[in-house]
């Protein structure tokens, strides 16, 4: 396969310091003894492309008995994207969906005017040790796109289309880059990578798109000879040539981007929106708890709880 046209495999890491318009340190919080660190929204920067959330899962190892029990609630005006490195959970929405994710596989779950869903660790997977290991990331709509009817999508790993060459592979889990393009419907122009990286070897980041970031998973990234470890995500400044070099011990990471949406977003709890009118009407819905003729419906089969909407 070739990377891109335009750069040999063999490129040489020619990035500048100057390349980085925004360096991101994750928020980190421990969710009894699940720990999760939020990269978007950031003071620095609200989105990379139409990304505007971007929640790091892990890694996390529970005993038996435990997992993840995130109860039913709600979103408008964006997409949800799931995609673990480790173990499972079960997807159900307000759709009727009952779905389980695996590693390398995608869950794309549009909100549109509005969907309730929730993820719960399987009974099967609770009896025994497991561990936890993934990436959440919401996309805003484009405005025209807001009030879509919601709708979900799940891939098999081996749908997603794969690279691999001169130790660098990556899978491409939305939109397109390198020559290739993901199965999953999409409504602007985007693109979503897991890339692993061997020691010292190359990655030459696509260069059709306007805006692009990587977030380092493990390992370590150097540019300009200046090492980036985990746990960061470098944003970099749009129409200059992008090659990132992995350290010593190599480097996993998703690299994402895309164009820039028509303005910021407004964005509360759950809820985005280029209006505040929507945000507003989304949260009286919530609140007034009608489930049966309202706005939200309570997805079948995990209907007996729900998330409170916050005081604020």
């Amino acid at each position: 396969m070739s990377w891109n046209p335009t750069l040999a495999p063999d490129c040489p890491d020619t990035t500048s310091m100057d390349s980085i318009e925004t360096l991101i340190i994750p928020r980190s919080r421990d969710l009894g003894g699940f720990d999760v660190r939020r990269a978007l929204p950031s003071p620095k920067r609200q989105m990379v492309g139409p990304f505007i959330f971007f929640d790091q899962m892990g890694p996390a190892e529970f005993l038996t008995e435990g997992g993840i029990d995130v109860r039913p609630h709600p979103h408008i005006g964006l997409g949800t994207v799931t995609y673990l490195y480790e173990g499972e959970f079960q997807h159900r929405d307000s759709l009727g969906t009952s779905q389980m994710i695996y590693p390398g596989e995608v869950n794309w779950m549009l909100a549109g005017k509005g969907v309730t869903h929730s993820e719960r660790t399987s009974p099967e997977t609770r009896v025994k040790q497991h561990s936890l290991f993934g990436i959440q990331t919401w996309v805003a709509l484009p405005e025209d796109k807001e009030d879509l009817a919601p709708s979900f999508e799940h891939h098999k790993q081996s749908a997603l289309p794969f690279l691999n060459d001169n130790g660098v592979s990556a899978r491409l889990i939305l939109g397109d880059a390198w020559g290739e393009k993901a199965p999953v419907t999409m409504h602007s122009e985007i693109f979503y990578a897991d890339v692993v990286m061997q020691p010292n070897t190359v990655l030459p980041l696509p260069d059709n798109h306007e805006d692009r970031g990587i977030y380092v998973t493990e390992g370590s990234i150097v540019v300009a000879g200046q090492v980036f470890e985990k746990g960061r995500m470098m944003v970099f400044r749009p129409g200059d040539r992008i090659a990132i070099r992995a350290g010593e011990q190599g480097a996993r990471l998703m690299a994402l981007g895309g164009e820039t949406l028509n303005g910021p977003r407004y964005v509360w709890w759950n809820f985005v929106s280029s209006s505040m009118e929507k945000i507003e009407e989304a949260k009286e819905a919530w609140r007034n708890e009608d489930f049966r003729n309202g706005m939200f419906h309570l997805p079948p089969g995990d209907d007996h709880e729900f998330i409170p909407a916050p005081e604020r």
